[in-house]
């Protein structure tokens, strides 16, 4: 049962299921235009699509580790991936901007079960030496979707239709769910333990405020004081849900688990530095090159294809690299690449030869998918089999946050810099600027990198 190409083989299906749900929040992106037009409401409407699907994760996520254990790990992926596919069909036939809100709370209730309880299916079959081929297979969606998402939303809504774009999720889902039917064993585990009805109120509510709190500042015009209100909210609620949660018997998350070094570096410390600094440069990037330089759409997502080959190439030397040098050593030096890689961004102009660009962003992305891949394993390296839903859980809430707070430090940062240069709008230096502030973030992490463990 957990003999290695096995392992991996459920890894791998795991991890385009996971790719389906996490193309599906970047590729909407581009065709938010063609579906304001189809519905005939104004393109800053559509916005609640993608709020609507990111607070039923929110509120979902919290359940997902005590729902794996309830009724089985399996049982739940395989629900996860119906649920999904069938609120992507319905977004693909929405005929009004109800109808698709609608489909996106479908398509949320499944997207927000399917990557905590993939991750505890692979953990749980995963024995520790096969941790970090695994979970190097299992990281791959979260570092290619974001990049690729919306090449692939802009070609199909260009050339077919933005229906397509949720359509395409048909033969995507069926396939997953075949493969996963087929090759998922249920392992077996079950723990009937009551649901904490307070610590999912308390924390489902808390991270709905502060995630809705976030996302709302990255929208020029917003209500400063209802934004503060909503992050202040969730982040009371989420405090007393952690002090809920530390005191019952039967806690909704064990958060014990915060006690273990390697999952609070990967998870709060180190690792949140670093997926902000992550999370920000494919903001930053394609602006940058249309804004900066005066390139199309097109262009600009042309050269973070490159972003995405860096990606793929490191892939192949990720594990033996980990296993050769040890997390520490490995980390660190590339928490400083990394940094150099976004600091070399700073010298970049409108007339830099398109094959520095295309190296620099091929530079970027390779040391970004190694630190990433290493944060994955670092965060359950050291985390029991008891724990592993509870990890899971709390380690896909905290990524949501990241992702949301990338966004967020780029629009910020821009508007920080455009306004203490009183311009009336964006120019290169603020991109310059930007940058060197996350190389700051990022050498932090790097720094703190060196409290890892040696193994």
């Amino acid at each position: 049962m957990k003999a290695g190409v096995r392992v991996d083989s459920v890894a791998l299906i795991v991890a385009g299921a996971l790719f389906m749900q996490m193309l599906d929040a970047t590729i909407i992106v581009t065709a938010i235009p063609a579906m304001a037009e189809s519905f005939g409401v104004p393109p800053l409407s559509m916005g609640v699509g993608i709020t609507t699907y990111m607070l039923t994760v929110a509120i979902l996520i919290p359940a997902a580790g005590w729902l794996a254990d309830r009724i089985g790990a399996r049982s739940v992926f395989l629900w996860a991936i119906v649920i999904f596919t069938l609120g992507s069909v319905l977004c693909g036939v929405a005929q009004d901007l109800p109808q698709f809100i609608s489909a996106r709370i479908l398509q949320g209730i499944g997207g927000a079960f399917m990557v905590p309880v993939g991750q505890i299916i692979v953990l749980r079959l995963a024995e520790r030496p096969q941790l970090v081929r695994v979970l190097s297979l299992l990281s791959w969606p979260a570092l290619f979707a974001p990049v690729v998402g919306p090449t692939i939303g802009g070609f199909i809504t260009t050339y077919f239709s933005w229906r397509w774009t949720f359509l395409i999720n048909i033969p995507l889902g069926a396939i997953s769910l075949a493969l996963s039917a087929w090759l998922i064993p249920d392992d077996g585990y079950r723990n009937k333990v009551p649901l904490d009805w307070l610590g999912l109120i308390l924390s489902s509510l808390g991270l709905g405020a502060l995630l809705s709190g976030l996302e709302s500042m990255v929208h020029v015009g917003g209500h400063g004081a209802v934004t503060a209100g909503l992050i202040v909210t969730g982040i009371v609620l989420c405090a007393l849900a952690t002090l809920h949660m530390a005191r019952t018997a039967h806690p909704l998350l064990d958060l014990s688990i915060m006690r273990v070094k390697t999952f609070a570096l990967s998870n709060l410390l180190a690792g949140s530095y670093y997926r902000i600094a992550l999370n920000t440069m494919p903001f930053l990037l394609p602006l940058l090159f249309q804004i900066g330089f005066g390139m199309t759409a097109f262009e600009a997502g042309s050269l973070m294809v490159a972003y995405f080959a860096g990606n793929l190439a490191v892939r192949v030397i990720t594990t033996p690299v980990l296993e050769r040098f040890g997390f520490r050593l490995a980390m660190v030096i590339n928490g400083v690449l990394s940094a150099v890689a976004i600091g070399l961004c700073t010298l970049l102009t409108a007339d830099t030869p398109a094959i520095l660009v295309v190296a620099l962003m091929v530079l970027g992305g390779a040391t970004r998918s190694m630190q990433y891949t290493a944060l994955n394993v670092l965060a359950f390296i050291d985390i029991g089999p008891e724990q592993r839903s509870s990890a899971s859980t709390l380690s896909t809430t905290l990524m949501q946050i990241t992702i949301l707070l990338g966004v967020v430090v780029g629009s910020l940062s821009l508007s920080l810099f455009q306004a203490l240069r009183g311009a009336a709008s964006l120019d290169l230096v603020d991109f310059q600027l930007s940058f060197a502030a996350l190389v700051v973030v990022t050498l932090i992490s790097a720094v703190q990198m060196r409290h890892i463990p040696k193994a």
